[in-house]
């Protein structure tokens, strides 16, 4: 398992073209995995990546809100939304996938989504 710092480093190079992205995405979550994140609406979450029976780690998320895990396939969905989108997502419904308020701002905390800008998360 790589350390967060080595994960974010790969994910950055693929990001840039170097190497396979989805694999870098998802090395990096393994990575990130147990980290508080917080929600567009301000909710505390972690999410855990689960042991398959083999040992491996399984293709889902789960999220400690949920009771739903969220699968590796949507989770890729919601990335290449975001890549098609060139990392300028104004919200987590701009990702049209299942989870995608948990995704959000995981994805800002990997460098996947750009933040918003503070005038866009201003509750006035």
């Amino acid at each position: 398992m790589l350390t967060r710092e080595q994960a974010d480093k790969a994910l950055r190079a693929a990001l840039d073209g170097e190497g396979d992205r989805d694999s870098a995405l998802w090395d990096a979550l393994i990575a990130w995995q147990g980290e508080m994140f917080y929600t567009a609406k301000g909710l505390a979450f972690t999410y855990s990546i689960r042991e398959r029976r083999d040992g491996a780690l399984g293709g889902e998320m789960f999220i400690s809100r949920k009771e739903k895990s969220i699968t590796q396939s949507t989770v890729f969905m919601a990335f290449h939304k975001a890549l098609e989108l060139g990392g300028s997502v104004e919200g987590p419904k701009k990702l049209g996938t299942f989870g995608a308020s948990y995704l959000y701002p995981v994805f800002i905390r990997l460098g996947v989504i750009r933040p918003p800008a503070p005038e866009q998360t201003s509750l006035f």
